[in-house]
């Protein structure tokens, strides 16, 4: 199985890749709240809604996380004539990387899939869709642009969640013209007849997808290999991805047996990670990778996905931190991009965490800094800061800083246990950032005034706290630099 280092020089070329994706779109609604009491209608739990949001699911979270890696992507699916359909396409066209190719279905509502959560927890599952056929006109569209899909691509997925779009027909169709062209096919599977993607070269069942299509148990080794190698040799499949939650992935062909460890330091939401899983391995795939070395990527693909809330992506900083074995670049994994610390906020206020944030240049960091991260720790569970990268210093501070760099400042900042993630800021102040993190406390020091506070106004409007930490006296990074050059 490859190492760390073979990982990371695949992840570097992903953005080469060329994947067309294809299947069954949805929307994923989440809502989220409290609960406290019973209701007086019925034994049921009330939910006191506190937000909502939505995201693409199935094929949809399939495209997002290729556009996440960077990977050019083709994305063909149906939608309907509907408020669900506009939603679901505004998102996907978020991503600069994948073009749709969606065909609308008149009288047919978009898949929405309504997760209703209290303290990160689901409560309810509400679905609307419809699985029936497709009328034939639609059928012949939504064909034609799959097939044209797959010209230039550097692997196929099938993404079937047995909502209508991939027929027996189409499928054959599909997996024919992917392997005229020498490309591979990728499907994540829906049913027990996996018959219907012959062909195909790899699968992606979990544990109980595999038992019910294999009618094999999948408790043990060997029953999941025994599993595999009965569709295998049924179905006409060419290999098999089980995933098997917390204890990793099983790959298994004709003649292999690869098992990958669950690599998740933090499992909070499995919503989503198959995709994660069949977008990572096709990428990899598509660049030419062998099966054993894609399959390793995408098991390290999942074990950050499932620390997120709801459906969610993996990014490409994300997956190479995670590849990293020594205390400093564990260190870096806590310096990540706004859309990292977005999703990292996410999942821990979900948790009932209180996120913190503070900012500043940090430059040569001294005991008033640690001071001042330590009083915002003990404000909050989790603390965010926000470091002002090098062009900012040097309009703020003037030419000759910073001292350090920002990639140095920022790895010696995460260094500190009080800190939980760093996000460098281009522009002069945070406020960009603490709108986008909404913080629930905001701290400076206290040689600031309240009304001099970037962002106060805002926490305060969604009904964060701002604080004013002490100030350790005699210490000044300014004051340091001119006592250096004072001696040199």
């Amino acid at each position: 199985m490859a190492d760390a280092s073979e990982l990371i020089a695949l992840l570097g070329r992903l953005d080469a890749a060329r994947v067309a994706c294809i299947g069954d779109l949805m929307l994923d609604e989440f809502v989220d709240g409290e609960v406290g009491r019973v209701s007086p209608e019925a034994p049921v739990p009330v939910l006191l809604v506190g937000g909502e949001r939505t995201m693409p699911g199935g094929a949809g979270n399939v495209a997002m996380n290729l556009g996440a890696l960077g990977v050019a992507t083709r994305l063909t699916g149906i939608v309907g004539d509907d408020d669900a359909a506009r939603r679901l396409t505004a998102h996907l066209e978020d991503s600069s990387t994948t073009a749709l190719h969606l065909v609308q279905v008149a009288g047919r509502p978009t898949t929405v899939k309504t997760r209703f959560l209290a303290n990160g927890q689901q409560l309810l599952r509400a679905d609307r869709d419809s699985v029936s056929a497709l009328p034939d006109a639609e059928r012949d569209t939504l064909k034609k642009a799959a097939l044209a899909a797959i010209t230039g691509a550097g692997a196929v997925v099938l993404s079937d969640y047995g909502k209508g779009v991939l027929d027996g027909p189409t499928i054959k169709a599909i997996i024919a013209a992917a392997h005229d062209a020498k490309v591979p096919v990728i499907v994540d599977p829906k049913g027990t007849d996996y018959s219907r993607y012959r062909g195909a070269d790899i699968v992606t069942p979990n544990r109980h997808e595999l038992a019910l299509a294999s009618g094999h148990p999948s408790t043990g080794d060997d029953d999941i290999v025994a599993a595999c190698r009965s569709l295998i040799d049924r179905c006409g499949v060419r290999g098999v991805l089980a995933t098997l939650g917390d204890q990793g992935m099983k790959l298994v062909t004709p003649d292999e047996v690869h098992h990958l460890p669950v690599r998740a330091l933090e499992v909070f939401d499995v919503v989503g990670a198959g995709d994660t899983v069949v977008a990572v391995l096709a990428a990899g795939l598509s660049v030419g990778a062998d099966l054993p070395t894609a399959a390793a990527l995408a098991n390290a693909a999942a074990g950050l996905v499932v620390a997120k809330v709801g459906t969610a992506v993996v990014h490409p900083q994300e997956l190479f931190a995670a590849l990293q074995d020594s205390t400093l670049h564990m260190h870096e994994a806590k310096v990540m991009p706004l859309s990292v610390a977005i999703d990292r906020v996410q999942g821990w206020r979900s948790r009932g965490k209180r996120i913190g944030f503070t900012n500043g240049c940090f430059d040569l960091l001294h005991p008033g800094h640690v001071a001042l991260l330590a009083q915002a720790k003990s404000e909050c569970d989790r603390l965010v800061v926000g470091l002002n990268s090098d062009l900012s210093v040097r309009r703020l501070k003037g030419e000759g800083r910073p001292i350090q760099p920002q990639s140095s400042r920022a790895v010696v900042l995460a260094g500190l246990a009080s800190v939980d993630a760093v996000v460098i800021f281009e522009e002069d102040t945070p406020l960009d950032l603490i709108k986008a993190l909404r913080c629930d406390v905001l701290v400076k020091g206290a040689d600031y005034t309240m009304d001099e506070v970037v962002g106060a106004p805002e926490v305060k409007s969604w009904g964060g706290r701002v604080v004013l930490a002490d100030i350790v006296d005699g210490h000044s990074t300014t004051q340091t630099i001119e006592r250096l050059a004072e001696h040199s």
